[in-house]
């Protein structure tokens, strides 16, 4: 009796399978060829939108084509996330849909669980809304040299969730979107490297001022980095009276992320100038009183020190 019993079972799992693979499989790997092709499409017209959104901006004069890039890059690479997610959660309903699982139950279970788990998923949503927000306002984009919450660096993902930024080490930090209190971007369109400039008090001003304009406007019509600077060289003019120098501040603007390398080029030139020149640039000094109120001690020339040691 338990063995033509077993038989039965066998028999009724070869009939349903067969059945299954006759009415069913045929539907499943329709299922799984289509969303595979719109995966695919999906893909392919994010890539063409990306790229002519891309040329449209290049066509406008008044356009930063590397902002526009780094803008089209972030916005269509979040939103291809979110349609592949839908994607994901459409195919995986018409597939149990097909093999006969009524999801119905499942869906008002999620539901369920889905509010429950909202209260308690506060900081979740917070993150997304956040990110969601900074990417609408244009904040910052993948690209971008920007300051989290005291932590500088490149950023390499944003996501809704969370932003990726790699520091000058290497190292990868990742923030929370809705924990970043203070977010500093400094390539949003472009870029500025401030210069402040000491130079010894026996200097002339104006003449170190004219020195400085010379280096700039020399600086901006070099073909290696005429391509790079906005505006000329800004020079604001004495800015500190410090403890040992003239503090001269200027400023020059650049394209995005390229204020480092027209800053330190700038700075080489200059250091250059200032020799030719004989300008001072300070170390500090210290006046020495010795016994007296007003006369300070006198330091004596390195030639007259060694020629008495000699004589002695």
């Amino acid at each position: 009796m338990e063995e033509q019993t077993s038989e039965e079972l066998l028999t009724e799992l070869v009939v349903s399978g067969r059945d299954w693979l006759v009415n069913d499989m045929p539907g499943v790997l329709l299922i799984l060829v289509l969303f595979f092709i719109v995966f695919k499409l999906v893909g392919f017209s994010f890539r063409r939108l990306s790229k002519k959104l891309i040329d449209r901006a290049d066509k406008k004069e008044s356009v930063d084509t590397g902002e526009s890039v780094k803008r089209i890059n972030t916005l269509t690479g979040i939103s291809q996330g979110f349609v592949r997610v839908l994607l994901w959660i459409l195919f995986l309903m018409m597939l149990l849909q097909n093999v006969g699982i009524n999801i119905g139950p499942f869906l008002a279970s999620v539901g369920i669980i889905s509010l429950a788990v909202g209260f308690g998923a506060q900081e979740l949503v917070r993150d997304y809304i956040s990110g969601f927000f900074m990417i609408l306002e244009n904040q910052i984009r993948v690209g971008d040299v920007a300051i989290l919450n005291g932590t500088g660096g490149l950023v390499e993902k944003i996501e809704l969730r969370t932003t990726t930024l790699r520091d000058f080490s290497g190292i990868v930090h990742v923030f929370q979107n809705g924990k970043i209190n203070m977010l500093s971007n400094m390539t949003n369109e472009w870029s500025a490297m401030v210069f402040d400039i000491g130079v010894a008090y026996k200097e002339d001003v104006e003449k170190v001022m004219d020195i400085m304009k010379q280096v700039g406007d020399e600086l901006s019509e070099d073909p290696d980095f005429k391509e790079l600077i906005l505006p000329p060289l800004e020079v604001f003019g004495l800015d500190e009276f410090a403890s040992s120098a003239l503090v001269i501040k200027a400023r020059i603007r650049t394209k995005p992320i390229q204020q480092w390398t027209v800053g330190r080029e700038y700075r080489k030139r200059l250091k250059k100038a200032f020799d030719q020149n004989n300008i001072e640039i300070p170390f500090p000094h210290r006046t020495v009183y010795w016994g007296e109120k007003i006369n300070s001690l006198k330091v004596e020339s390195n030639n007259r020190i060694q020629g008495e040691l000699k004589q002695a």
